[in-house]
């Protein structure tokens, strides 16, 4: 939800549809970016009935616009689902589905996840990537603190630190250790720290994903 992660969102939709369509074709889409301070702050509080009223009034306003789906741009933020989609009678293209897709069609089945504490933590996602038929495994108590302080504190302020892309990797590696066959980026802002290069399994980078099933949704409605 940062403007770190929207730009590679809005980056990759332009890209996708280049790449269907050739030529100088992009993306037809409408943009709402929040004030992200604001957002953290209330899910820090665990004030989700405020945060929930936030988005669903973002929502309300792109659909009045002319929206013909909704894609939330954050993996946390799905926890406020039930609060948006009842002011919807377009559909929400969901980043757990399209990302729990895509590991099936890969024939996976069991993954790592990272993410905000609230992401590796809550039902709300595990819930929606067990209901694809996934087996989900998180990190430690104390890898799971680290990983939320570094998406905070540092990627979604635009910091990209060598040390944390370490301490990234090793709490990849102990994730394979415990049996990931795939490790799922589930942060939009991981995938500017972490790629391919640094885990001995696939990386599910949710940003890249969404974005892809974002574009090829709009066009297949075309």
């Amino acid at each position: 939800m940062s403007w770190e992660s929207t730009l590679p969102y809005y980056r990759r939709i332009n890209e996708r549809v280049r790449e269907r369509l050739g030529g100088l074709h992009s993306a037809e889409l409408l943009l709402y970016s929040v004030d992200f301070a604001a957002v953290e702050a209330l899910q820090h509080r665990g004030d989700w009935d405020a945060a929930g009223r936030m988005l669903a009034a973002a929502s309300q306003a792109l659909q009045r616009a002319g929206a013909q789906a909704l894609v939330i741009c954050t993996n946390t933020m799905h926890r406020v689902l039930p609060q948006i989609e009842p002011g919807l009678e377009i559909p929400v293209l969901h980043i757990a589905d399209a990302t729990a897709a895509r590991i099936r069609a890969a024939g996976l089945a069991r993954v790592g996840l990272l993410g905000t504490r609230f992401t590796m933590e809550q039902d709300f996602y595990r819930g929606r990537l067990a209901q694809h038929g996934l087996e989900v495994l998180v990190p430690d108590e104390a890898q799971r603190a680290l990983v939320h302080r570094v998406i905070y504190d540092e990627l979604c302020q635009g910091r990209c630190l060598p040390q944390s892309r370490d301490a990234y990797r090793a709490v990849i590696a102990d994730l394979v250790a415990a049996g990931a066959e795939a490790v799922i980026l589930g942060c939009t802002e991981i995938g500017l720290l972490v790629g391919a290069d640094d885990s001995a399994v696939p990386l599910f980078d949710t940003t890249v994903i969404h974005a892809e099933h974002a574009a090829d949704w709009a066009l297949a409605a075309a």
